[in-house]
């Protein structure tokens, strides 16, 4: 099958940090979407699209699914059946932290969970190595420098090629930078929080840090599970919105009259601007360019194309980031 040859024209790409690694400034992540209940001609269809659209980075975890795993083999089975040939034009990442078996090897941050819970990933994912594998949750018990260490061995061992973090507070990040600096092992070349108008927590507390050490930013949730889109502006719970999932994060208590209307005025202003809401949401993450992608979880193929538009239109006037800002402050 083939893809757009023009893929590469109109996508932007920007530097990881201080690496040689350059991201799409939206890329596609593979989470409740892509496992068992997900229909496959629909998570094959996203993927074209994207890449058509010149998304090279695709993102999964260890557990995403449901059922945990079930993304990775989806993805694998499709990369086989549709990307053959393309593999050194895309960015695979994938991430171990959270529960994946039982016994005391199955979850947190030990060199023996990291290390194997990669190769089941790679089995899954039917790659030979992938080019960012994170740490995707700090662990209070295991000592960060035994974590480290797994990410330098596995990047030494060539089964990834850059090592990440994912979900570290600031001074967390700087204590396992330092670290890594300390015995010369693989740098952290990128970090994936949160971060989205409506939880801004990382201006005060990490993106400092980042680019002092020269690690990039990819950020998850910027749409805040679908709360900054319009899905919800008429109070109701859509059918099969991320509020409506049992299995999903977001929690309908969590749509409340007062983000609605905090929303409703947010869209005012994305419309002013020629842009829908999450379009908006989306341009005003990127427009630190501190930031390197945003890290979008969707549904259909049309959605990836209207997130991937959010790129239309990146500037903001000083009055539209005040009025962000009193909307939702830091």
């Amino acid at each position: 099958m083939q893809f757009q040859n023009d893929r590469y024209d109109t996508m932007l790409y920007r530097r990881c940090g201080r690496s040689g690694l350059k991201l799409p400034a939206v890329s596609l992540g593979m989470w409740h979407n892509f496992g068992t209940h997900a229909d496959h001609n629909t998570c094959r269809e996203m993927m074209r699209v994207a890449f058509d659209a010149g998304i090279t980075h695709f993102d999964l975890a260890n557990n995403y699914g449901p059922a945990p795993g079930s993304a990775e083999e989806r993805v694998g089975r499709i990369l086989k059946e549709d990307f053959a040939g393309h593999r050194d034009e895309l960015i695979v990442s994938t991430k171990a932290g959270y529960l994946m078996w039982p016994g005391p090897y199955g979850e947190w941050g030990s060199k023996k969970y990291l290390v194997a819970s990669l190769d089941q990933s790679l089995k899954r994912l039917g790659l030979d190595y992938v080019d960012i594998f994170y740490h995707h949750r700090p662990d209070p018990n295991t000592p960060l420098e035994e974590t480290l260490a797994a990410l330098d061995l596995i990047v030494k061992q060539g089964k990834a090629l850059y090592a990440g973090v994912s979900s570290y507070r600031g001074a967390t990040f700087v204590k396992a930078a330092e670290t890594m600096a300390r015995h010369d092992w693989e740098r952290i070349t990128i970090h994936q929080p949160n971060y989205n108008m409506l939880d801004r927590w990382i201006e005060g507390d990490l993106i400092e840090h980042t680019d002092a050490y020269g690690t990039g930013v990819i950020v998850f949730s910027p749409l805040a599970q679908g709360l900054l889109t319009s899905k919800y502006l008429h109070g109701a719970i859509p059918e099969h919105s991320r509020a409506a999932d049992p299995e999903g994060f977001l929690r309908k208590e969590q749509v409340t009259p007062e983000v609605i209307e905090k929303v409703k005025k947010l869209a005012a202003l994305a419309e002013k601007r020629g842009q829908t809401m999450a379009q908006m949401a989306i341009a005003w993450i990127l427009r630190d360019p501190r930031v390197t992608s945003a890290l979008i979880g969707a549904r259909t193929p049309d959605q990836v194309k209207g997130c991937v538009a959010a790129l239309n239109n990146l500037a903001f006037s000083d009055e539209e980031l005040a009025e962000i800002d009193r909307l939702c402050p830091a």
